[in-house]
């Protein structure tokens, strides 16, 4: 009888460190082994408690998920060798390095590429995937499998299409959190306590998020309902959507994200 699946998780910070905590509380049982040169206490207490392997040598594995930095990939991209045998599934999480960049430096076709983001911290994620042309529906499958614990999966998609998903939903949390951080210091200059200014934008784009998530309603539709002809709504709105407001420069903004993708797979080469 086969034992459980092995995996092992290079790089243990918010993401391999969501991906591991859902991993554990699954009810299958998986062969954890996680390598990370700095481990927080809580990577400690699994290993202390049983859990998971804490910096152990190197061995082929089932599953090898790469979830470092992308600018240390290819200096350390040897050292993941070891891990990898002919049945191996590589997973990589790191932005900007491409399929083929994967494949060459680590000596397999058997990769899948993700763009996660933050909100998989509290399983609210969506993560995008793109994955070497034969690869089989089984370690798609697995794939899928193993990112659950973030949230939604949704691919594979063609990876030409990976920098605009790293620029909208890979970086997009940061832009609801500058949304909510520009409402708190404008609603402060107006004169409200910061105490008060910062509970009231902390609330409304989590409401605003959640309402949109429940209603089925399209963003635009949303908008729309809340904003009454000549009412303060429409007031606020003739600013951020004029010529140079909030579509204008998100449109830039998502292209800066875009492009910087492409400059970090074309630094790797």
């Amino acid at each position: 009888m086969a034992g459980p699946q092995s995996i092992a998780l290079i790089g243990a910070g918010r993401m391999g460190g969501a991906l591991a905590r859902g991993w554990l509380a699954g009810r299958r049982k998986t062969d954890i082994r996680i390598c990370d040169p700095q481990p927080s206490e809580e990577l400690r207490d699994w290993a202390a408690a049983g859990k998971a392997s804490l910096n152990p040598d190197p061995e082929p594995v089932d599953v090898l998920v790469v979830a470092v930095k992308p600018q240390v990939f290819p200096r350390m991209s040897a050292s993941l060798q070891p891990w990898i045998g002919p049945g191996t599934l590589v997973i990589s999480i790191m932005a900007g390095v491409r399929l083929k960049q994967l494949a060459d430096r680590l000596g397999t076709q058997r990769v899948v590429r993700v763009m996660p983001n933050t909100p998989g911290a509290v399983g609210q994620g969506v993560s995008v995937t793109s994955a070497l042309a034969g690869l089989s529906n089984a370690d798609v499958q697995t794939a899928e499998r193993l990112l659950k614990p973030l949230g939604e999966v949704i691919g594979p998609v063609d990876e030409k299409y990976m920098p605009t998903v790293t620029a909208l939903s890979g970086s997009g949390p940061a832009y609801l959190f500058l949304l909510a951080e520009a409402m708190t210091d404008a609603a402060e200059a107006e004169g409200l306590p910061a105490e008060l200014a910062a509970r009231l934008a902390r609330r409304t784009v989590e409401g605003a998020a959640a309402l949109m998530a429940k209603s089925g309603e399209t963003p635009g539709a949303l908008r729309k309902a809340v904003t009454s002809p000549g009412g303060t709504t429409q007031a606020a709105l003739d600013i951020l959507m004029d010529d140079g407001g909030m579509p204008r420069l998100l449109r830039q903004a998502i292209r800066a994200a875009a492009n910087r993708d492409r400059e970090l797979s074309r630094d790797i080469e």
